[in-house]
């Protein structure tokens, strides 16, 4: 026997000899063996060592047996300790009470018979054994489990936050997820996907036909067609559809499957994640939108450029690039300003200033501008600019501040709604009427009538006078108003209505229909001031703008269906975005070429035009 599976026996009486004796009748049992004489010895070793069995004398002076199994038994560790009492004497039935009492577990006789000792010692030290053995056993056991507890709540709580994550994951992506078994017709439906849907996840109990109601309808074939193509070798799906909520919003969502299948290869089951992707949808829409109006602004740009260089008539090449140069740089200071704003409108003053500022001086003051502070609209700040820039450069050029003792007084007011900006030029040399008109006195003339206004040149002898009136705000009108766009024109040729916003561009485009053959009303800018004009006169054919600041040309283009009236689209969006409506019509692109805008008209007329006019440019003599 291993000594480590040794017990200790205690042997306590105050006779050495009857230790001895002891020790050599349980020598075999091979236990640890340990006598002493006294009570106290007894009382000193317990409190130190494990003991298995107690042999214990009942008669021993100064404590006998029964006191010594009662204080035994009294200490906590030693209340199962197995204690035998020998005795020598003859005991009665209150004396083996006694002993029972006070702890003992059984009783040996004088004379000891070895063989019956040592089989009752060896099974109370059996049993202390299996019960130490169980005691260790149940210990480690109870340790397991505490580790496994443990380890089981730190299980659970991770489950708890991963599960916490993963739903803060689902409601910052905007997703939800799902389960259905087609077996049972269970349903597993997060929060997530109750709100994506746009129902009260506490009432909502979700079934095949709800969900399917939530699908658009335009939709549901998409959404069927993925579904029904899942199979064993291919479980894994995703479709991009629309749902509707119950307050009748649509939202953009994906939803991606994996599907379960038994052994017979049958569907039994779908799980999956859907994602809200309305943002992403809008953005990308925004996105779009947002390249299609670079483009349609870039073309617009190039447009404008076109017109500037074609149209820029000068007896030398020097001239012809400052001119160029000049228009082109005007423009180019009101787009910063408009920049600045993010394109919500210009201050006049600026405006004003920025174009006269080449003509100050220190010496004396040759130009002034006063007027209010007023913020006009990117349109109409794009006018003032161009007109004022026109003005200004005729004087220098021919008028007051051709000399030093000249000078222009630029002023503005603002009277219901209508602004009027007046240029006074005076100390120049004497004005006379201009014979012919030129690209200049061309753009501001068209600041007339066909963008809400009306312009008036006094050619005094003393210096010029110009009047522009605008409509500062919608709704106002100017009385009496008569422009040449509603004015009819002499001739046999086709008469065309020309609506384009663009200043510049209006006005090449004027000359670029009348070059090559045809009667063209003045440009008209505004949709209102169009429609008026095409259900007061009958027009042999339209070249439309798409878009007038904003306002989309379609309401005019079905006014000139309804009339039987040809008409064609000239625009810097791509051909692709015009509404399925109007798909035959045909569509050029800005900058439009001569020859392309001549041959369309003449296919959408049926005939040729008058004799066109030659373009020419001097490049000096």
């Amino acid at each position: 026997m291993e000594s480590k599976d040794r017990v200790n026996v205690l042997l306590v009486d105050d006779q050495p000899g009857k230790l001895l004796s002891y020790e050599v009748m349980l020598a075999e049992l091979d236990e640890n063996l340990v006598p002493v004489s006294s009570a106290k010895e007894a009382l000193a070793y317990l409190l130190k060592c494990e003991v298995a069995v107690i042999l214990v004398d009942v008669c021993m002076p100064e404590l006998d047996g029964f006191e010594l199994a009662k204080m035994i038994r009294e200490h906590p560790r030693f209340q199962k300790t197995a204690i035998i009492f020998i005795s020598a004497i003859h005991l009665t039935e209150s004396d083996y009470l006694r002993g029972y009492e006070a702890g003992a577990v059984d009783y040996i006789s004088v004379p000891v018979v070895p063989e019956l000792l040592r089989a009752k010692v060896r099974v109370f030290a059996e049993l202390f054994r299996k019960t130490r053995d169980l005691q260790q056993l149940n210990d480690e056991l109870e340790r397991r489990v505490a580790e496994r507890t443990e380890a089981l709540a730190l299980s659970a709580d991770r489950l708890r936050q991963s599960e916490r994550g993963r739903g803060l994951a689902l409601v910052a992506g905007n997703m939800g997820s799902w389960d259905y078994d087609l077996i049972s017709k269970a349903w597993f439906w997060d929060e997530g996907q109750s709100r994506i849907l746009g129902v009260d996840h506490a009432s909502f109990v979700p079934t095949v036909e709800k969900v399917r109601q939530r699908i658009h309808p335009e939709d549901l074939p998409i959404v069927r067609e993925a579904f029904a193509a899942l199979r064993p070798d291919r479980g894994t799906c995703e479709v991009e559809f629309r749902i509707v909520r119950p307050t009748g919003e649509a939202r953009w969502c994906t939803a991606a499957a994996s599907a379960s299948f038994d052994t017979a290869g049958a569907l039994v089951r779908l799980s999956g994640v859907t994602t809200d992707i309305t943002d992403r949808k809008e953005a990308e829409d925004h996105q779009t939108l947002l390249a299609r109006e670079v483009d349609h602004r870039a073309k617009n740009a190039l447009a404008v450029v076109q017109a500037i260089v074609r149209m820029a008539k000068r007896e030398s090449i020097d001239e012809y690039v400052k001119a160029v140069e000049g228009r082109i740089g005007a423009l180019a200071q009101t787009h910063e300003l408009l920049s600045q704003s993010k394109w919500e409108g210009a201050d006049i003053l600026r405006l004003v200033l920025d174009e006269l500022a080449p003509y100050y001086s220190d010496r004396h003051q040759r130009v002034t501008a006063i007027g209010p502070s007023l913020v006009l609209a990117p349109e109409q700040a794009q006018l003032v600019a161009m007109a004022v820039h026109e003005l200004a450069t005729n004087a220098a050029k021919y008028g007051s501040l051709s000399v030093e003792s000249g000078r222009v007084d630029v002023s503005w007011s603002i009277m219901e709604d209508m602004l009027t900006l007046a240029w006074n030029e005076t100390g120049g040399p004497t004005v006379v009427p201009p014979t012919k008109v030129g690209f200049g006195t061309k753009i501001i003339s068209s600041l007339g009538g066909s963008h809400g206004g009306r312009t008036r040149f006094n050619w005094r002898p003393a210096g010029l006078n110009f009047i522009l009136e605008l409509q500062y705000r919608k709704g106002s009108s100017i009385p009496d108003r008569m422009t040449n766009a509603t004015k009819p024109q002499p001739g046999g040729a086709s008469r065309l209505l020309l609506v384009e916003d663009e200043l510049v561009v209006g006005v090449f485009m004027h000359e670029l229909l009348e070059a090559i053959g045809y009667r063209a009303t003045d440009p008209v800018g505004r949709l209102s001031d169009a429609m008026a004009m095409a259900a007061k006169e009958r027009f042999d054919g339209a070249v439309l703008d798409m878009n007038l600041n904003g306002e989309i040309i379609y309401p005019l283009a079905e006014l000139l269906t309804e009339q039987s009236v040809p008409f064609i689209f000239v625009t810097g969006y791509a051909p692709h975005s015009v509404d399925p409506r109007f798909t035959a019509v045909p569509i050029l692109q800005k900058p439009v070429l001569q020859e392309d805008l001549a041959g369309i008209l003449q296919n959408i007329l049926g005939t040729a035009p008058m004799p066109p006019m030659k373009w020419r440019m001097a490049a000096g003599k």
